[in-house]
């Protein structure tokens, strides 16, 4: 096994792999108004019951919210950990872009005075 390969990939593959859909990630900003029931969430969506349940059950498997079951009704909510490590990863990638388009910049710049 080489250093870039590993057992299991890192959280964040499972974050951005469960965003990376568009029912997902409305399902996502739709929790965070607030704790949602199985049907509230599933109202708006066109799609049955049962393939709307493994949208939730990916959002689940990364982290990015958990359920209750009190009863028969089965409650999500969002759990921001994940939220925060994405966040913190595109930041440290902003920051490496930003970083980079700043030298190149200062590099062109360097060329034009040159040629003066």
């Amino acid at each position: 096994m080489t250093s870039l390969q590993t057992a299991s990939p890192p959280p964040i593959d499972g974050i951005f792999r469960a965003l990376s859909d568009p029912t997902r990630r409305r399902v996502v900003e739709r929790l965070n108004l607030s704790p949602a029931s199985v049907s509230e969430l599933a109202h708006p969506f066109d799609m049955a019951l049962p393939s709307f349940i493994e949208h939730l059950k990916v959002l689940e498997g990364c982290g990015l919210v958990h359920s209750q079951k009190t009863g028969r009704v089965r409650t999500y909510q969002l759990a921001p950990e994940p939220l925060k490590l994405a966040e913190n990863w595109l930041a440290q990638q902003r920051t490496l872009w930003e970083r980079r388009l700043d030298q190149f910049d200062a590099y062109v710049m360097t060329l034009k005075e040159q040629e003066k």
